[in-house]
């Protein structure tokens, strides 16, 4: 019994940081966010945050996972009313591309995480973003809607277009003008993976 209330204080105490990582991450940003503000917000002490996450680096990891969890999900979400598979795959990108909009997203996600965590083809959730994909594009060439190529290498194109793209979005001085330059482009570049058409 008390092992099993050390873990759910562990998992309730975890839930706690990781909140207060985000706020204070979206806030202030990686570097300027103070650990011993965001543990006290919670009533923990910088212990609890070195026993859960390792450091502040490893907080904002799972802080990027959750968030671009979110993401993926809310993309998936937008792009499930589509009328195809091939359509499907353009309107959840496009739609993970427009949230490089929101403050939270760009500061997090798009911003602090390549700078302070590195490549992001590494993070846990952008390979459950690839996964997601390799299924989609597996399935379009199996129909015939894409052109037979290598399944690994047009899931990693797509997935790291789309990531790119919401980058370029996050980093732009006018994010609201390039945002549909970017999905356009993307667009361009996908459907060069369609199978031709007699």
């Amino acid at each position: 019994m008390a092992v099993k209330r050390r873990a759910e204080t562990a998992e309730e105490n975890r839930a706690k940081l990781i909140g207060a990582g985000r706020r204070a991450f979206a806030a202030s940003g990686f570097a300027k966010a103070s650990m011993d503000d965001l543990t006290a917000e919670v009533g923990l002490t910088r212990g609890a945050l070195y026993h859960g996450f390792g450091d502040k680096k490893g907080l904002l990891a799972a802080v990027v996972a959750q968030v671009d969890g979110e993401m993926a999900a809310r993309a998936q979400r937008a792009a499930a009313a589509a009328a195809n598979d091939w359509d499907r795959l353009l309107t959840e990108a496009a739609a993970y591309i427009e949230l490089a909009l929101e403050p939270e997203v760009q500061r997090i996600v798009l911003l602090d995480g390549p700078a302070f965590l590195g490549d992001p083809s590494g993070w846990p959730s952008q390979n459950a973003c690839l996964s997601g994909t390799k299924q989609t594009v597996a399935k379009l060439i199996a129909d015939g809607v894409m052109k037979p190529v290598d399944i690994d290498v047009a899931s990693r194109l797509l997935s790291g277009a789309a990531f790119n793209a919401a980058l370029w979005v996050a980093a732009s001085d006018t994010p609201r003008l390039v945002l549909p330059k970017a999905i356009h482009a993307f667009r361009l570049m996908a459907e060069g993976f369609l199978a031709d058409r007699d």
